[in-house]
């Protein structure tokens, strides 16, 4: 069986001036810590969702990643900077210690800060919400695990992001 591991987040968050978007996980994946950046579990349908909204290519390379996301005034950070974890499992989360998204929200032009799920609201709503006063607003999330969303409803979901 596995055991807890306590690990700390290893990759900075993706923004910077222009950004106006916020779209949050909870914790990198094993595959995500793996690769040294964000959504790196092949099935995991992040980035083929927003090149769809974008109207691009899905990018392959993490400066590839990073161009589309500044490119179109998107940043991505995840809810936790540590934690105790089992695997990936975000079910399996304890012990936490928050991002510091408060610092991030006052040197940016962050307007709405969206959660890739469920378990990315529900720690902002526990962890940062009271730090920062600003609400989040759930997206389905992209991971392989929800199999109730096909890549094409996740993408009509994820429009959101087009009309704010």
């Amino acid at each position: 069986m596995a055991e807890y591991e306590h690990i700390k987040h290893t990759f900075e968050p993706v923004y910077n001036q222009d950004s106006e978007i916020l779209v949050l996980g909870s914790f990198p994946s094993v595959k995500s810590r793996e690769h040294g950046f964000y959504y790196g579990h092949p099935y995991n349908r992040f980035w083929k969702v927003l090149a769809n909204i974008f109207e691009c290519d899905v990018p392959e390379t993490i400066e590839e990643k990073k161009q589309m996301l500044l490119s179109n005034h998107v940043a991505i950070w995840d809810v936790i900077a540590e934690c105790d974890i089992i695997g990936s499992s975000d079910s399996s989360i304890k012990n936490v210690t928050p991002a510091d998204i408060k610092s991030l929200l006052e040197t940016s032009n962050i307007k709405y800060i969206f959660a890739n799920g469920k378990t990315a609201e529900k720690l902002y709503r526990k962890y940062t919400l009271p730090l920062t006063g600003r609400d989040v607003i759930v997206l389905p999330s992209t991971s392989p695990a929800n199999a109730a969303f096909s890549l094409e409803k996740l993408t009509s979901v994820w429009r959101i992001l087009l009309d704010i």
